[in-house]
This record gives C-alpha cells, structure tokens and sequence, in this order.
C-alpha cells in the first residue's frame, strides 16, 4: 500500500511540510496532513504517558495494541485475542496494569496488552492500515528512535500527541510532547546532520536542547506533569523524564507493537 492511501489520505496541503525531510505536527489531525504529505514513517509522542508506557512493555517483551480509550470495546477486544486489558490509571489495583508506566513496570509483563489512551493510542489505532511505519517515541527511546529514523530513506513525520481539554474535548498542545519529539530530532540530527527540518521541528529540536539537563524538573513543573502528581502519579512522571532508558524502539505490525528486529 502506498504511503497515505488508507482511509486518513487527504490529497496535499500546503501544511504536510513537503519540502523538509523531518516534520512535525500535532495530534491526529497534523498526522493526517503529513500523510497527505507523503511521508514514509510517522513517529507517535505522548510522553505522559502512552507512548512511555509502550516503550517500556515492549522493551519488557509485551505486545500492546493500542485502541480508543476506555471503550467496552477494548475489554472486548483483548478476551478476541487473548490479551490483557489496561485499567483505568485510578482503577488499578496490585499487580494490575494500567497506563501508568510505573504499573507496568510492577506487574508480571503480560504476553499481550490492550492499551487504550485519549491521545497516543488514538492516533496510533487511526494510522495502523495506512501503509505507513508507526513507531512510539518517548523520552525514553529517543535516541534509539533518532538512530534508527537515520538509517531509513524517506521523509519522517513525528506527531506530537498533545492533550485534551476536559470540556470540549479540543487539543491542548503540551511541552513534554514538544520535548520528547525535539529529543528524537535531535538524535536523528546527530546521525544524519545534513536531513533537512521544517521550522515546525526545528522548534520543537530548540525546546528539547533549550531545556536540557533541566528536563527532570521541567517535566514535573509542567501542565501534564503537574496533574499527574496532583492524582497521586509522581512516580509516572519521574519514569516518563529517564532519557536513553530502556533504548527500545516500538514498531505498529499487524495493530500490535513489537521491538525492531
């Protein structure tokens, strides 16, 4: 199947950032633009926590589907294919997983797992038949993403996955995202200098290096960071801020992501 051919194809706009070799947009609708854009991988980010969450099952040897969130579909979905379902962050008892990365990193690693989310798992079920690579990058695997994003020809697009507001549902855009796309770009920067950047990605590469050994603090003063220790989540956000661990990188094959071969 072609790039953008499945059911998110548009045909291009001036916002797919076709000039550049590395883009950036937000949320699922900026990841409809860059397919029309033509790209040849899309890169999910949704530090807290989705995509943080992924990074470490998979490295721990679990699948993960990703799925609309808190659907009864999803708990219907992982009896069809005899995997465990993800509870609600709130809801998790002992030795339950949920999306809280500390829950997965406490529980037995499952065989399989249903992942539903509002933002990254979203995005990530929405792109899984349009032809396209889907990898999950957090700020844990954003080197190993940026390494092998370099060794691949063709134009890349990273999704920042952002946040919703409660009331209407809307995209608030969120700094760890911008954060955790700007270290990948930077990683692939490092290896392949010459890749050209749209001025969207070259922003979210500034935020990244701008906030450097700061990250840890920055990302627990931040809006998403905040919420998640006012419920009681500090412990998520401090996994979410661990660069370079695990160096794991998630690839969407037949709607479940597994590590690179």
């Amino acid at each position: 199947m072609p790039p953008g051919s499945g059911t998110l194809a548009r045909v291009g706009t001036p916002w797919g950032q076709q000039p550049y070799a590395v883009r950036l947009d937000w949320g699922l609708r900026g990841a409809r633009e860059l397919l029309a854009g033509g790209v040849e991988v899309v890169v999910v980010v949704d530090v807290l926590s989705f995509t943080t969450s992924v990074t470490i099952a998979v490295d721990r040897g679990t699948r993960v589907h990703p799925f609309a969130w808190r659907s009864a579909a999803a708990a219907e979905r992982a009896r069809e294919v005899d995997a465990v379902c993800a509870v609600g962050r709130t809801a998790a008892g002992p030795g339950q997983v949920s999306l809280s990365p500390a829950s997965i990193l406490a529980a037995p690693p499952p065989e399989r797992l249903v992942l539903p989310s509002p933002n990254g798992s979203a995005i990530c079920e929405a792109l899984a038949d349009e032809g396209v690579a889907v990898v999950a990058a957090s700020l844990c695997n954003a080197v190993a993403v940026g390494r092998w994003l370099a060794r691949r020809p063709g134009p890349v697009g990273l999704v920042a996955a952002g946040e919703r507001w409660p009331d209407d549902g809307s995209l608030r855009p969120a700094a760890e995202d911008l954060w955790g796309s700007g270290a990948v770009i930077d990683a692939l920067l490092a290896q392949q200098p010459q890749a050209t950047v749209s001025p969207e990605a070259a922003v979210a590469r500034t935020a990244f290096r701008t906030v450097g050994a700061d990250l840890p603090v920055q990302l627990a003063a931040c809006a998403s960071g905040l919420e998640l220790i006012g419920k009681g989540f500090a412990a998520d956000v401090a996994i979410a801020a661990r660069l370079d661990v695990p160096a794991v990188v998630p690839l969407l094959l037949n709607g479940w992501f597994g590590p690179v071969e």
